[in-house]
């Protein structure tokens, strides 16, 4: 099953969030995002919905194992990507930014080959 663009951003998002602060709240989401509340609940709904998150009564969420799956997938190439451009001259920012835009669209095949091209060059 494809997942779309703006679900992996979430999942991702959510990942991040639990690593900086060992829980996951809408609010927290909403503000690393970007979107506006309203739009983390229709999503957060859409991803319960889909079996990648579920919910407490307290509104804290939780990865499921798909939903983490789909999460650290995201981080690992997105944290890549970002290190691969900056180590190419890009500035911090753009790299972030870009490396959000590449990510999504690397097939497999392609991620593997820069992962193994960039061990090379970014461990000199």
């Amino acid at each position: 099953m494809k997942i779309q663009k703006s679900s992996e951003d979430y999942l991702e998002t959510m990942l991040m969030m639990q690593e900086e602060h060992g829980y996951i709240r809408s609010v927290d989401v909403a503000g690393h995002l970007g979107v506006t509340k309203p739009s983390v609940s229709y999503a957060t709904k859409r991803l319960r919905e889909n079996g990648y998150i579920t919910m407490d009564a307290d509104g804290l969420i939780t990865l499921t194992g798909k939903g983490l799956e789909i999460a650290e997938r995201m981080y690992e190439r997105h944290k890549l990507l970002s290190s691969l451009l900056v180590y190419l001259g890009v500035s911090e920012e753009q790299a972030v930014e870009d490396a959000c835009k590449i990510e999504h669209d690397l097939s497999p095949e392609s991620f593997a080959a820069i992962r193994e091209a960039s061990k090379r060059c970014l461990q000199q």
